[in-house]
């Protein structure tokens, strides 16, 4: 790169209706667009600069929150002076990511882009064959070529980035072209929102399932909000001694499923 920017950009692999809602809890105003048949959140501010994190551990959080509630991948691509890279989050399983230096150098593990092939569900052979020479040095392709080429990969898998949201460019212009775009605002407007987004959202996509599975569901949403409730308090916690908006967003997403998944099965009516 010519420049020396500093942006990232949260790819998910769902449509804006899933993706609305945790976006609400990442506690940073977010531009949200479709992208093909994915959505991307552009951040509207630095929390890397201001909080003091560096951006690849900031959006790592975001992406780690909005795969967890969503229970879709989630990525986030980011770049700065000195490096580029990606961080594939998918659930509660532990994020994939691979770095390259500023000049394109592989700075990470091939198993990790085979790994990213997998969860992703790509081709394992024409997909994995294309994303390989991104591990490879290559002279003529800097740390913004890369991630570019990444994102041509995607394109088989359905990802549509609106044009000028590419990566590599600074997180000025990338608000700038969001904002011409039309893309949606969706701002922190404080818990008790937030809680009612996240439970609408539950509502509408839980309801068919929950009726047919009353007893089963019951117990499941149980386990799976302990299992939250327990993840996310000190992963909430440890974002908040760090300072991290990310993490801390992490946190707060889990904390809120957890909540309403063990809450949310008695709206449905006794057992059968």
């Amino acid at each position: 790169m010519n420049a020396t920017p500093v942006g990232a950009l949260l790819l998910c692999r769902a449509d804006l209706s899933a993706v609305r809602p945790p976006a609400h809890l990442l506690r940073e105003t977010q531009l949200l667009a479709p992208a093909g048949e994915w959505s991307v959140l552009v951040p509207e501010g630095k929390p890397w600069r201001d909080g003091g994190e560096p951006v690849d551990r900031v959006v790592a959080g975001w992406a780690s929150a909005v795969s967890v509630a969503v229970n879709r991948p989630a990525l986030a691509l980011w770049w700065d002076g000195d490096r580029t890279g990606f961080t594939l989050a998918s659930g509660f399983r532990r994020p994939v990511g691979y770095v390259w230096l500023k000049d394109g150098t592989p700075a990470g593990e091939e198993e990790a882009m085979h790994t990213f092939a997998d969860r992703l569900g790509l081709d394992p052979v024409l997909d994995v064959q294309s994303l390989e020479p991104l591990t490879r040095p290559d002279n003529a392709s800097d740390g913004r070529a890369r991630l570019l080429g990444l994102v041509a990969v995607l394109a088989r898998a359905g990802l549509r980035l609106p044009p000028g949201l590419a990566p590599g460019e600074s997180a000025d212009a990338l608000r700038a072209t969001a904002r011409a775009l039309g893309a949606e605002t969706v701002e922190w407007a404080g818990w008790r929102d937030a809680v009612r987004a996240e439970l609408n959202a539950v509502e509408e996509g839980l309801d068919h399932w929950l009726r047919d599975r009353r007893e089963r569901s019951h117990e499941y949403a149980k386990a799976l909000g302990a299992a939250q409730l327990a993840v996310g308090v000190p992963l909430a916690l440890f974002g908040l001694r760090r300072h991290s908006p990310g993490w801390t967003a992490a946190g707060a997403v889990l904390i809120v499923n957890g909540v309403v998944a063990r809450r949310r099965l008695p709206w449905s009516g006794p057992a059968a």
